[in-house]
């Protein structure tokens, strides 16, 4: 006999909070590399937009190597402070350095400026790599409840968007267009990066944790696994798709501010028309996902990014009001992708975990973030390679130059039909996943697993019902 799963209880509000506020960390090194490294490179440091579209995706690269194996250790470790939350401290010693580094180099310009950012953007990689991959897994280690995830990662959904507003509008503003306000900008968000990853570390001390035993077969026959989960593999293909999109969305804002509408400073505020709404539809999203179920809602939010996509290629003719309303949309439909994809993410370790009785979310995040990072980088090298196309000739602040006019319809088809097209496919592979919550529930009926904190003490504890535990599920969670 196999006994029946324990209801998870609710995950503590402080619990909550104290695991959100790190995506201040997340939220904005996901995007400020994005929005502003492209633009600082061509614009400031006088880097051609072919080579420096490159500069940006081979560093990410190298996060298809690293996340894994960080993902892979994090699964393997055992420590007082339970398998994750000592790598958030790794990441802490490593991202906020590097990533002040990136923006206070020497002054170089062309190559060897691109070679500088470059090797300090890989650096800031691994740190990120160290804190993000660990940070993803905990999720569908607080809790057993299919929409209980949802509502966790509401929070951190909150906090996503408040460090893509502060990105998107205080970035720029403090970057200035100019390598002292890049410096002033840099040692800014570094400084923001070190407080939120540290009071993740220790916000998330007494999070409860109902994860597997620790998985025991080798890195490529854990990876192997993960390439057989057809759920894990069609979430990832959708997700990639809505990472690329956004990638592209956020190296072509500035361009799109500067040259389309004719104010640079409109770069902020069009991020602040696609975060607002992600600060308000969170918890109607929530809704509609447990009307609908996840994949529908999915459905629906990619649906309304796409049209907003395509809508915004009428800004040259329609002025900026009308792009700032466009992006509005696609900022209902961004923070619907946002939560759902992560929330679904949860869904798929914690049925993994269901299936294969072990712990192995770490080598499934790594896998993920490893895919999200590359292809995240690889939408500013798309965008700089559109430019290119285009003709768009680089420069630096002493030496401004005019743009032929096909760069300007590069730089408005590189925002719109492109990032469109990518997410109109992820919408269609949207129709491939097939985790709902029957079959998920049905996996998770084989095992009860008590729950522990953070730190590994029991605080909630199955029932017990004279029954065995499945084969191959640990009698008690291990820290």
């Amino acid at each position: 006999m196999v006994s029946t799963a324990a209801p998870s209880r609710p995950v503590s509000l402080g619990s909550r909070l104290g695991y959100a506020v790190g995506s201040f960390c997340t939220g904005n090194f996901t995007t400020i590399p994005g929005l502003l490294l492209l633009y600082y490179m061509t614009n400031t440091l006088a880097v051609p937009a072919a080579l420096a579209g490159t500069v940006l995706f081979l560093p990410k690269a190298w996060d298809l190597i690293l996340n894994p194996l960080v993902g892979r250790w994090s699964d393997r470790t055992s420590s007082r402070w339970g398998p994750r939350r000592p790598w958030l401290l790794a990441g802490a010693a490593v991202l906020p350095v590097s990533f002040a580094l990136m923006f206070a180099g020497p002054p170089l310009t062309g190559v060897g400026a691109s070679v500088y950012v470059g090797v300090t953007f890989l650096v800031a990689a691994t740190g990120f790599a160290l804190y993000e991959v660990p940070y993803k897994a905990m999720p569908a280690e607080m809790t057993r409840d299919y929409h209980e995830r949802t509502s966790l990662l509401q929070w951190r959904m909150i906090f996503i968007a408040i460090a893509i507003g502060m990105s998107g509008i205080l970035a720029p503003i403090l970057a200035d267009e100019s390598v002292d306000g890049y410096r002033l900008m840099g040692i800014t968000f570094a400084s923001i990066f070190l407080l939120a990853m540290l009071a993740s570390f220790f916000g998330t001390a007494r999070a409860p944790f109902t994860g597997q035993q620790q998985s025991k077969g080798t890195l490529r026959a854990q990876l192997a696994a993960a390439r057989g989960s057809k759920p894990f593999m069609w979430l990832l293909g959708l997700s990639s798709a809505q990472t690329l999109a956004s990638g592209v969305l956020l190296a072509g804002a500035p361009y799109f501010a500067a040259y389309t509408l004719g104010d640079p400073d409109a770069t902020s505020t069009l991020f602040a028309a696609l975060v607002g709404p992600m600060l308000i539809t969170m918890h109607p999203w929530t809704w509609v996902s447990r009307r609908l179920d996840k994949r529908g809602a999915m459905l629906l939010s990619g649906g309304l990014f796409t049209a907003g996509a395509v809508l915004l290629a009428a800004a040259p003719a329609f002025g900026s009001l009308y792009a700032h309303l466009v992006v509005m949309v696609m900022g209902i439909g961004y923070a619907g992708l946002q939560i759902l994809q992560f929330s679904m993410l949860a869904d798929v370790i914690a049925y993994d975990g269901a299936v294969s009785g072990e712990r192995r979310g770490g080598v499934l995040t790594g896998l993920w973030t490893a895919v999200e990072s590359a292809v995240a980088a690889l939408g500013a090298t798309l965008y700089g390679w559109v430019l290119a196309a285009g003709g768009f000739v680089s420069s630096d602040p002493e030496h401004p130059v005019s743009q032929p006019e096909s760069a300007h319809v590069a730089i408005v088809v590189g925002l719109s039909l492109v990032p469109a097209v990518i997410t109109l496919a992820g919408v269609l592979m949207t129709l491939k996943y097939d985790l709902t919550p029957a079959r998920l529930a049905a996996a998770t009926a084989g095992t009860a697993p008590g729950t522990t904190d953070g730190n590994g003490v029991e605080t909630d504890a199955g029932p017990s019902t004279g029954t065995t535990a499945a084969p191959g599920a640990p009698a008690s969670p291990e820290s």
